[in-house]
């Protein structure tokens, strides 16, 4: 265990900086399975500009890496184009 008292408040920073990090990381994924499910065109149109401002925020967090921001916004646009 940590004995000062500056290693204490970065355990308990980092704790909540953690469980926050992971509430928005899950959110994103969520949202990113409801477009890929999703079979109406109008529906996916609606929501891809929330998910990627989602993904964008995630990305400059560095939650998730700004490659993978961008590959996850390339696949999720070509795949709402894609739909009838």
């Amino acid at each position: 265990m940590a004995n000062h008292k500056s290693a204490l408040k970065r355990i308990r920073t980092n704790e909540k900086k953690r469980v926050l990090n992971k509430y928005q990381h899950k959110t994103t994924r969520n949202a990113i399975k409801a477009i890929r499910l999703a079979t109406d065109k109008t529906e996916a149109t609606e929501k891809l500009p929330t998910v990627v401002s989602m993904i964008d925020k995630l990305a400059k967090k560095n939650i998730i890496h700004a490659n993978k921001a961008s590959n996850l916004k390339s696949k999720l646009t070509k795949h709402v184009a894609s739909l009838n």
